[in-house]
């Protein structure tokens, strides 16, 4: 199932999973307009290209190990770790060892709902 907006109770082996790149499955745990959860499972050496949004995003590493890069700074991160990226500071990370992130956006990523909505 696709997650709704504002709904309550979502369970994580539930919701599908879409592509977010190779290598990278992105699963949309639950959002309202002002806030949004994403989990992103990355294979070993998956890469997250360097960009850019109009969104603050706060990562955090439930497992694996990933190279980041933010705002032209790269550094290592294990799990328990965690980055902010205020709104427009270019960003990406490479996956050294698979692993999953857990982003909070604020507001939510409206670029992922249509995504979801193109591909039904």
């Amino acid at each position: 199932m696709k997650t709704e907006k504002n709904r309550i109770w979502n369970y994580n082996d539930e919701i599908d999973g879409e592509s977010g790149g190779e290598g990278v499955v992105r699963k949309i745990l639950a959002y309202t307009d002002e806030l949004m959860v994403v989990e992103n499972h990355f294979g070993k050496d998956a890469v997250g290209a360097l960009h850019h949004h109009p969104h603050t995003q706060i990562t955090y590493v439930v497992s694996g190990q990933f190279e980041f890069t933010i705002d032209g700074e790269k550094k290592i991160v294990n799990p328990g770790d965690s980055m902010l990226k205020k709104d427009g500071i270019e960003h990406g990370c490479v996956c050294l060892k698979e692993g999953i992130l857990l982003d909070i956006f604020s507001p939510m990523r409206e670029d992922f709902i249509d995504k979801e909505a193109k591909s039904l």
